[in-house]
């Protein structure tokens, strides 16, 4: 099978559907297939692996993302090859996916991944609510109605379509994760390399320094769990645009030897920073089906996240980790049982090496793969119609 996926940005940019393409085209084409990714950026960014198709596009400020009404001609042409486009992004990518789709005959698949009703929240603060929710509401149900299959990475996320007005039949299927790594780690990366020592209690999290992260609320929920137990310890490993202004946040509140920035390390150095943790914690409520929340769980972490689509449909609450409502004396009470209770910890971590499983790249990438199947026999179906009305047609004229 030729697939092709399509998205507004690809490598260098990191993020979690960027993650998501890769992992998947990697596992797809161990498993004989041909997957392309199609996107847009510098045409001189000397690419790491085969089979990404560049167009230029005009960059949004520093955001990564990039933009362009069409493809470039070489890109068409190999696009034109293939059996199924999914696409990753709705309002670049997505319209050109459904427009080339259409004209080549190609079905189209779209995962939504992203909590767009809050990130224009976080990005755009002084953006009018009820404009923004307008605009979804008039945007997603036209767009979801032209693929011929919608996916949503957890019920939560398809509960959120829905709110959306999208009426389209949704399936789940979930992002899925290399979990070989973190349960097989063998590097060590030692705690003294930040202050820590063997007897703190080491919370990491993992992840963009960015505003819909909620990385405020996180650090003062660790400030006033910290103020109880001295031995409690946070590392942020991960970079962005909020990144000098948390450091600065930790500075002023005498927390320095408590709090560290690892910054921005390789994807493959990741499983060595969980397994120097003893818990994963996330104040996100943006996330659609986080990665790094299985990754973790996947290095035997419990993880405490606020209930919400995505982290709540990962974490079940006393079983892997912790679930508080949004409310900062609640996480901070979850936070504080997570530090102290050695015991609850160690049954939480064996929870979280069972949930996992469920999301192991081999299954949820078959799972992908059986939907490209269904939609491909489906479209072959209806073009195996059409072929056969043209023929009536010419057979009358022809008579």
């Amino acid at each position: 099978m030729r697939i092709g996926m399509l998205a507004d940005t690809y490598k260098p940019h990191i993020s979690g559907v960027t993650n998501h393409i890769s992992l998947n085209k990697n596992f797809m084409q161990a498993a004989g297939h041909d997957v392309f990714v199609f996107t847009f950026g510098d045409l001189e960014y000397i690419e790491d692996e085969d089979n990404v198709i560049r167009s230029v596009g005009l960059p949004l400020v520093d955001t990564g993302y990039y933009v362009n009404l069409a493809y470039s001609k070489q890109a068409r042409d190999i696009l034109k090859t293939m059996d199924v486009l999914h696409v990753h992004h709705p309002f670049v990518s997505g319209p050109l996916a459904q427009r080339y789709g259409r004209l080549y005959g190609i079905p189209v698949i779209f995962t939504n991944h992203t909590r767009y009703d809050l990130y224009y929240k976080a990005y755009l603060p002084h953006f009018p609510e009820e404009l923004g929710e307008n605009i979804l509401h008039s945007y997603m149900p036209h767009f979801c109605e032209r693929c011929e299959m919608v996916i949503a990475p957890s019920p939560g996320m398809r509960a959120v379509l829905r709110k959306f007005g999208v009426e389209t039949p949704v399936e789940v299927v979930p992002n899925g994760v290399d979990i070989r790594p973190f349960q097989d780690c063998t590097r060590k990366i030692e705690r003294t390399q930040f202050g820590f020592d063997d007897t703190d209690i080491v919370l990491v999290y993992v992840g963009r320094m960015a505003p819909e992260k909620n990385l405020k609320f996180l650090l003062q929920a660790f400030a006033g769990v910290h103020a109880a137990y001295q031995k409690a310890r946070l590392l942020l490993v991960g970079g962005g645009p909020n990144l000098e202004r948390l450091r600065d946040g930790v500075r002023e509140s005498g927390l320095e030897a408590a709090v560290q920035f690892a910054g921005i390390v390789p994807y493959a150095d990741i499983p060595a920073y969980m397994h120097m943790a003893d818990a994963f914690v996330t104040a996100s409520v943006t996330e659609v089906h986080p990665l790094t929340v299985i990754e973790a769980m996947a290095a035997g972490l419990p993880v405490l996240g606020i209930t919400s689509p995505g982290v709540g449909d990962i974490v079940e609450d006393s079983v892997n980790g912790f679930l508080s409502p949004n409310d900062l004396a609640a996480f901070t009470a979850k936070l504080a049982r997570l530090v102290s209770e050695h015991e609850l910890r160690e049954k939480l971590s064996q929870g979280a090496s069972e949930t996992a499983q469920a999301y192991a790249i081999e299954r949820t990438s078959q799972i992908l793969l059986e939907k490209y199947q269904s939609v491909c026999a489906k479209n072959e179906k209806e073009r195996s119609k059409l072929r056969a009305g043209f023929d009536q047609i010419l057979d009358i004229i022809t008579k």
